[in-house]
């Protein structure tokens, strides 16, 4: 279980607010290089691929599988922190939740989830790994 006590305030620009609306509808954007065909993650105005600017919303599919991982035993309670690689081929960072840490491993397939910390107006996503 992951305890959020509290979230950075978030910086919603025109650039960003479809990708915050969307997370508010439990849904996580991704943008698409429509010069380059390349997918990725976090909103920002320009391809960091091809430096292109004619970018356009997708839905990520919410499944992806665990590139990285470290589990934070000194926190309270112990959390896990991971980076996701997504079917369409961002890598981002995020929590995994409700899987037993000595269970999760490199290369396993998660799927996306949504949690809300407090005093936050929106949820974030989180993973969680399949085949636990």
């Amino acid at each position: 279980m992951v305890n959020l006590k509290s979230e950075p305030k978030r910086q919603t620009t025109p650039d960003t607010r479809p990708y915050w609306d969307a997370l508010a509808q439990r849904k996580l954007l991704l943008h698409r290089c429509q010069d380059c065909g390349k997918a990725h993650h976090y909103p920002r105005a320009h391809c960091p691929f091809c430096f292109g600017c004619n970018l356009d919303w997708e839905e990520a599919s919410g499944r992806g599988s665990v590139y990285s991982y470290s589990v934070m035993h000194r926190a309270d309670p112990p959390y896990v922190m991971a980076y996701i690689e997504l079917e369409e081929g961002p890598v981002i960072m995020s929590n995994i939740v409700d899987t037993p840490f000595d269970k999760i491993r490199i290369g396993a397939p998660v799927t996306i989830d949504f949690i809300s910390s407090p005093g936050s107006d929106s949820p974030i996503a989180v993973f969680t790994q399949n085949d636990c």
